[in-house]
């Protein structure tokens, strides 16, 4: 088999998921990847919960790269696509938080995404995380 050169894409893309239903209060991984990888793009649909303060969190290789509330997002004006990467899109069911940068971030050890439950009545937490090697 011919060597593949990944330099102008990302090899092998996948889609890892998580779930979490019911959602109670606290903190929940939704997806951990084991390095080496590329991160490519993530989204964290919730569903239910009245304030917004369900927090999701992106760590690689042991540093946060991001940790926000929905409330947080609404708030600070990330409700339309932007060079910091995230953006937060609504329904009248959903919130979906998305997480994707200009450039793809190398993870060598660890990915992490999870969220932290700080309100009641979320039914449930679902992530898709895109990656590749």
């Amino acid at each position: 088999m011919p060597t593949t050169n990944c330099l102008t894409g990302i090899c092998a893309p996948e889609r890892t998921q998580g779930l979490k239903a019911p959602a109670p209060k606290g903190t929940h991984t939704l997806v951990q990847l084991r390095g080496p990888g590329v991160f490519v793009a993530a989204e964290v649909t919730k569903q239910g919960g009245g304030t917004g303060l369900t927090f999701v969190s992106l760590d690689i290789d042991g540093r946060n790269v991001t940790n926000l509330s929905y409330a947080a997002a609404e708030n600070s004006g990330l409700t339309q696509q932007n060079p910091y990467g995230l953006v937060l899109l609504k329904s009248s069911a959903l919130k979906n938080l998305t997480i994707g940068f200009p450039s793809p971030l190398r993870y060598e050890r660890e990915l992490k995404l999870s969220v932290t439950i700080n309100e009641d009545g979320v039914v449930q937490i679902l992530a898709n995380v895109i990656h590749g090697a």
